[in-house]
């Protein structure tokens, strides 16, 4: 298992940090353990901390009035979360559940501000990765918004091999009916555009291994949205 350290030295947000930067967040940390289906905070909750996910995997979603879920973000090991709505000084917008069995990293807000006001690197690696944030959200909501759904596959399996630093497959970690919710569709409409996308040649699915055929090919998908 590893150490919180050298979780906490993984995070983008802290990599830039002195060893003794990294020796005061590792005092204020919390180690919580979840299991799978666990909630971790409900949309309205006080955000008074942020999470950094250790071990396992958690969804960030929101419920229609009719109970319908649609989820916004999946979080894997070295992804931190939450910490937008702390510094906001508001609510959580969003709700937060383990989608696996989870260890999380809980810094509370009144002892990670203290360090912050401390450490100007740290400020500055918080600009930095909120602005990445900032950005990412965007591009999300311009693919829910103005692409179709074959265009938003196609622009997060180019995300996800840029991610996972292979230009040739990816490896899915989420279910599809969880990416299904993620691109703001149905499973069985999912179905149907990998099954077009594979005849097509772009891609070919294995289990949860997708090989990217056409990358040129789904770049095009991804610009114009439609197959």
């Amino acid at each position: 298992m590893k150490k919180n350290r050298d979780i906490i030295a993984s995070v983008p947000l802290f990599r830039r940090l002195t060893a003794s930067g990294l020796e005061a967040l590792e005092k204020i940390v919390e180690d919580r353990r979840y299991p799978k289906g666990a909630a971790i905070f409900m949309e309205g909750d006080n955000a008074d901390g942020f999470y950094i996910v250790a071990g396992g995997q958690v969804k960030i979603f929101k419920l229609s009035l009719e109970g319908k879920e649609h989820i916004l973000h999946i979080f894997g090991p070295g992804h931190p979360f939450g910490e937008v709505p702390m510094f906001s000084g508001g609510k959580f917008p969003a709700n937060a559940q383990s989608t696996r069995k989870s260890r999380l990293l809980y810094l509370p807000k009144a002892s990670f501000i203290r360090l912050i006001t401390s450490n100007p690197q740290l400020c500055l690696n918080m600009l930095a990765d909120l602005s990445l944030r900032l950005r990412q959200f965007t591009i999300q909501i311009e693919n829910l918004s103005l692409k179709e759904v074959p265009g938003r596959l196609a622009s997060y399996l180019i995300y996800l091999a840029d991610e996972q630093g292979n230009p040739d497959a990816v490896s899915l970690n989420i279910s599809k009916g969880q990416l299904a919710s993620l691109l703001g569709t149905i499973p069985e409409t999912l179905s149907r555009i990998f099954a077009k996308m594979t005849g097509d040649g772009l891609i070919r699915v294995q289990g949860r291994e997708i090989r990217l055929m056409d990358v040129e090919g789904l770049k095009v998908l991804a610009d114009t949205g439609k197959l």
